[in-house]
């Protein structure tokens, strides 16, 4: 049985990659900053197949992360797909020039600085897996090749996310582990609005093809509906 760690996995398109990979039998670790909203999403998740864990890990603590990691390692000798999904967007109608430093540095520090640590806490855990599979949770609101002025600090910390995950990629290529970055598009969730067009199933989709399907060759990608998309 699959092992997979998702963060910010108590709603939205988080909860459900966890839903559909249940559903595939994999064991899986559900990761959130408040134990107590994990356990309330029991009932969404219906007579799954697989194993499911609830996690307490605030992405944006490094303690707090290298906490859960030492004691997911301290049970489970490997893990097999990490998607770091916990993110915010706080910014949705601010300009550049007048967003708060608060927010550009909240901002950061889960959407960037969250999913680096996450994948340098469980990296000696990736390591031991025979496919080990990191997926970022990125945005085409910090593609270079089309950038707007939406949201400057959340398309900041996309862009740079994107960069993490190119780094991490040619990093890691020697360990066997494939890193690549998806945009899951406009999705209906608390982040996305009643307006978007997108399914959670939809903005899951890339998410778990990537987690089981994709060639383990398909690595430094930015992948939109399971394509290669520009950065």
């Amino acid at each position: 049985m699959k092992r997979a760690l998702v963060t910010g996995a108590n709603r939205g398109i988080g909860l459900e990659v966890v839903r559909q990979l249940l559903v595939r039998e994999y064991e899986v670790f559900l990761t959130c900053r408040n134990p107590q909203k994990g356990e309330q999403v029991l009932d969404f998740l219906g007579d799954s197949t697989g194993q499911l864990h609830i996690i307490e890990l605030d992405v944006s603590e490094e303690e707090l992360v290298n906490k859960a990691a030492r004691r997911f390692a301290e049970r489970y000798d490997r893990l097999d797909v990490l998607v770091n999904n916990a993110g915010v967007l706080l910014d949705r109608s601010e300009s550049i020039l007048s967003v708060s430093e608060a927010d550009l540095n909240e901002t950061w520090n889960i959407n960037v600085l969250g999913a680096l640590r996450v994948t340098r806490a469980f990296l000696p855990v990736l390591r031991n897996s025979e496919d080990a599979r990191v997926i970022n949770v990125s945005s085409l609101a910090g593609q270079l090749s089309s950038m707007g002025v939406w949201a400057p600090a959340y398309s900041l910390s996309k862009t740079a996310l994107n960069a993490v995950t190119c780094i991490l990629a040619n990093e890691l290529s020697s360990d066997g582990i494939a890193v690549n970055a998806v945009s899951p598009g406009w999705i209906k969730t608390d982040m996305g609005g009643l307006d978007a067009p997108g399914t959670l199933e939809d903005g899951a989709d890339t998410i778990v093809w990537l987690a089981e399907e994709a060639p383990s060759s398909l690595v430094g990608q930015f992948l939109r509906d399971r394509k290669s998309v520009p950065w």
